[in-house]
């Protein structure tokens, strides 16, 4: 039986998703990990003890209202969406699901999750979106693997790195610039570093979904670097775990 103080301790999306989309967020407050991955670490990828990923990813599934697997990704800061199950993890750094075949799941550790559903609740998604990967386009992919006007999608936020925290480079300002004159409001000159800047992640990833027609967008009031309840690869100098970002169909 599992313990209490096993179970992880998950954030909401603050949306108006229907009743028949589920969605969550993990954090490291409560369960079985230990040492620099305490308490949840879902991740298989960053040199934790496997049993204790098993673990928490067997948790994970006790967290759904019904039984389904966690579809897992292989990411890689790509564009790729993944739109069906697969056993073993596809590289693709988002995920869709229209029947209640699986959940999808993506984990992050300062990198933005977006999750999407429509307004009836018959279609939902959740997206990696790392200054690569939202630069490169992942939320107009994973918009247009959903298959849905815009303007019928509601969006979350989830927790990501802050601007406060995130200094990045003049490559980074130039490629989301050349992309979207409007960007450059997303982008603060570094108190720190010549020819750098803080970069807000959530500004970038709204002002792609507004350029694209969707209109309500919550969330993005987080910094995972500051915040003791996150995993943050930039903080813990890349050792660490990942919170999992979870939505499924009812």
């Amino acid at each position: 039986m599992n313990t209490k103080s096993e179970q992880p301790s998950l954030i909401l999306p603050d949306w108006s998703a229907p009743s028949t989309v589920g969605a969550f967020v993990t954090t490291r407050e409560t369960g079985p990990s230990e040492g620099d991955f305490a308490s949840f670490n879902p991740a298989a990828h960053v040199g934790d003890d496997p049993a204790k990923v098993n673990l928490c990813r067997r948790l994970l599934e006790d967290q759904l209202d019904d039984s389904r697997p966690l579809l897992w990704l292989d990411q890689v800061h790509g564009t790729s969406v993944q739109r069906s199950f697969e056993p073993s993890p596809p590289k693709a750094d988002a995920a869709v699901a229209m029947n209640h075949d699986y959940a999808c799941v993506v984990m992050t550790a300062d990198c933005l999750p977006v999750f999407f559903c429509d307004r009836r609740g018959t279609k939902v998604g959740v997206a990696h979106a790392g200054w690569r990967g939202l630069a490169e386009g992942v939320l107009e992919a994973t918009l247009d693997a959903l298959g849905c006007e815009p303007a019928n999608m509601l969006a979350w936020l989830g927790p990501a790195i802050s601007n406060a925290q995130f200094e990045v480079g003049r490559e980074v300002f130039d490629t989301f610039v050349a992309h979207q004159a409007e960007a450059e409001m997303a982008f603060e000159p570094s108190p720190y570093k010549l020819n750098h800047y803080m970069a807000d992640l959530y500004r970038l990833a709204r002002l792609r979904l507004e350029a694209l027609g969707l209109t309500e967008i919550t969330g993005g009031h987080f910094c995972t670097a500051s915040d003791p309840r996150f995993y943050s690869y930039r903080r813990d100098d890349g050792h660490t775990g990942r919170m999992a970002s979870v939505i499924w169909l009812r």
